[in-house]
């Protein structure tokens, strides 16, 4: 279900307080639900080892995130140069950071090889040779085409632009051995948002196969293999949770199935964003306008530049009125924002409390992909990170942006060219 009861008793009885001396809109995540889902994962695959989880950078680019997930033994997946040092000011060195590009400029191999380097995973076969000096350690992202179904949100895997086709696996592994590697990984990505575990475990049993088939064509023996992110959480009440265990138990016997065959054991390694920071995130924004037209509208202070989700993908994200669910009155309402769009919305026909003015409405689930999406169409600005600590302190981790951070890039040196 959306944001978990303990979460919800640890917010609510002090949620005025600190909309008070905050101010709204934030954004603001709960440590101990965080390490709980961390400690759960760890757990979960300690019989398969080295098992290493590399957090999604891109779910949640806060620094003090990122010093939790270092503080847990996490390391870090990252594609841009922004999250690569972000990772190494969390703490991240050498292969506790995973660099997975796409379209990569030299630039960005540059930042990815400096400061102790990163695990380079290579989406494309053509990027061998760009790569130089060539790394003792390489991972390949593999792409099944036709041999797997993506689902709704990833989409199939013919059509997407990342990852290895399959015919060139196996040459993009003996171009890595020409060019001096001696380590190696494998990684695949094929389903985001993933609530059924056997879709995980299709795609352990896909990257396994994949491994087993170039070690007989190369003679490598893999160091790990990587299943990407993709485990899903209930965005919507109705929604069960994801089987961890379950999923656990199945990849288990899929290594020991591998060893069997093939004589050793790869290491397991992941890259939940989602599932480690979503649920343990929520944006509480203030009722600060009705307006009734065709439909009845809550218009709150917040709008889609603090979460676009619902807007981009038409995504449901729960949403509670604290204080108004004691039987009140339920009213159907769109819950909008300032933008000016019309799918600047956080709700749609939803049957909400009836909400008054000022009153604090709580957006669920938005610990990944919620702030970390921002943008600033139409000069809105996107709001302040707060950290409910597990001493049960609350920590500002961003402030809000401001107008001088919006007007930044236009104030630059002149420079002017005339063409021939």
């Amino acid at each position: 279900m959306p944001m978990s009861p303990a979460f919800q008793k640890r917010l609510h009885p002090v949620l005025s307080q600190i909309a008070d001396h905050f101010d709204t809109p934030f954004h603001i995540y709960d440590e101990a639900g965080i390490r709980e889902t961390g400690r759960r994962l760890i757990e979960a695959f300690e019989k398969i080892q080295p098992f290493r989880e590399y957090y999604a950078v891109k779910a949640l680019p806060n620094l003090r995130i990122l010093e939790i997930m270092q503080d847990m033994g996490f390391g870090f997946d990252c594609s841009s140069i922004p999250e690569l040092v972000l990772s190494r000011m969390a703490g991240g060195r050498g292969e506790d950071i995973m660099f997975t590009s796409n379209n990569t400029t030299p630039e960005e191999f540059a930042a990815a090889r400096a400061e102790g380097g990163s695990i380079i995973n290579l989406d494309d076969i053509s990027l061998v040779e760009k790569l130089s000096p060539f790394p003792e350690l390489i991972s390949f992202r593999y792409n099944p085409g036709p041999r797997r179904t993506g689902n709704a949100i990833i989409g199939n895997p013919v059509e997407s632009k990342y990852g290895l086709s399959h015919d060139q696996v196996v040459p993009a592994y003996q171009m890595a051995i020409k060019k001096g590697a001696h380590r190696f990984g494998l990684h695949t990505m094929v389903a985001s948002n993933e609530l059924s575990y056997r879709n995980i475990v299709e795609t352990t049993r896909m990257i396994l196969d994949i491994a087993a088939w170039v070690g007989r064509s190369t003679g490598i023996q893999f160091e790990f293999v990587n299943i990407g992110g993709g485990i899903g959480i209930p965005y919507q009440p109705d929604q069960g949770i994801f089987n961890l265990k379950a999923l656990a138990e199945d990849i288990e016997g899929l290594f020991r199935a591998f060893q069997s065959v093939n004589g050793y054991q790869p290491g397991l390694s992941m890259e939940c964003g989602r599932f480690m920071t979503g649920p343990h995130g929520v944006l509480v924004t203030r009722a600060i306008n009705h307006k009734s037209i065709y439909r009845e509208y809550v218009g709150v202070d917040a709008c889609m530049s603090a979460l676009m989700r619902p807007a981009m993908y038409g995504a449901y994200h729960h949403i509670t009125v604290p204080g108004r669910n004691n039987g009140t009155p339920a009213k159907v309402v769109d819950v909008v924002g300032a933008l000016c769009e019309n799918n600047d919305k956080f709700a749609v026909q939803r049957s909400l409390p009836a909400i008054e003015e000022k009153d604090l409405l709580v957006i669920h689930d938005t610990g990944a992909h919620g702030h970390a999406m921002g943008f600033n169409y139409n000069g809105r600005l996107q709001p302040k990170e707060l950290l409910l600590r597990t001493d049960g302190t609350v920590e500002l981790i961003r402030r809000e942006q401001r107008l001088d951070d919006y007007l930044a890039t236009q104030t630059y040196d002149p420079d002017v060219i005339q063409p021939h």
